[in-house]
């Protein structure tokens, strides 16, 4: 795992578990990482602001402060390329391969057909849902919240971890991307970083009390189950600053928040969020 790892010119390469220390005698500024280099990993970096990074040929956002940030899916099992373009025509190139996890699977059989067969309507209403929480999670605003780091939205037992998924007559559904806590109707559900609300929907068919705030260059936090929001789309919230409310709406069996980080389209580990070190 990356923990504020920096990378300077002469170093030998030096390998601790899935961490890497590397160094290039072309680099003309620092490069320092922090993150998780896992299935479901978020990483966070720093350069200098006249440098291009790329990450798989794409050009990432880069902040006047030389922030950029990029992510791992729940499976993936290729290898990325992170490049960092200097101003001279020099580059510096990491090889990077996210380290594969297990997931808790649970498999029942016997579960009844008219359950394993959902509800036209209910699908087509799902769907719609789906487009406008699609919609907001490709937004790449110029704010770089969370280059400083995350604190937990709530504090309670957790009781659901990403990347479990259950087996139901030896069909998998869809695994759960999120944290589950355990909470009562009404406890406060905190910013877990600053940023922009972008969306707020009271009913969504399956995650009831939905909530999306930006963090910036892609990163989102998104909440599951709300009974109430204390903010409304367009509105600024600062980090920890009380949002909404933990509920059951939607299809949930009971009171609990549900908490998930997307980097655009690729589903995060909101545990390993949590252990991202903000970098100076």
């Amino acid at each position: 795992m990356f923990k504020n790892l920096r990378f300077k010119p002469l170093l030998n390469l030096i390998c601790i578990s899935t961490s890497l220390f590397l160094a290039s005698a072309a680099s003309q500024a620092e490069i320092v990482l922090s993150g998780e280099i896992k299935q479901g990993g978020l990483v966070i970096g720093k350069t200098k602001a006249d440098n291009q990074v790329l990450f798989d040929g794409k050009v990432l956002a880069l902040s006047l402060q030389g922030d950029y940030v990029f992510g791992f899916s729940r499976d993936d099992t290729e290898t990325h390329q992170l490049v960092i373009k200097y101003p001279d025509g020099k580059q510096e190139q990491r090889t990077l391969v996210p380290a594969k996890r297990s997931y808790k699977i649970q498999r029942i059989e016997g579960i009844a057909k008219r359950i394993m067969e959902p509800d036209p309507a209910a699908v087509k209403r799902s769907s719609q849902d789906n487009v406008q929480i699609a919609s907001a999670r490709k937004t790449s605003s110029k704010l770089i919240s969370f280059a400083a780091g995350f604190i937990a939205p709530i504090n309670g037992k957790i009781t659901g971890v990403y990347g479990s998924q259950r087996v139901f007559n030896g069909t998998p559904k869809r695994p759960h991307y999120g944290l589950d806590y355990a909470g009562k109707t009404g406890d406060p559900v905190k910013a877990p970083a600053a940023g922009k609300v972008l969306l707020y929907v009271s009913d969504m068919f399956y995650s009831g009390g939905t909530m999306i705030i930006d963090h910036g260059q892609g990163v989102t936090s998104t909440f599951l189950h709300l009974s109430k929001s204390y903010v409304k789309a367009g509105d600024v919230v600062k980090k920890g600053q009380k949002v909404a409310a933990v509920g059951s709406s939607g299809r949930a069996t009971g009171p609990h928040l549900d908490w998930r980080i997307n980097w655009f389209n690729t589903r995060i580990d909101p545990a390993y969020v949590l252990k991202i070190k903000p970098l100076r």
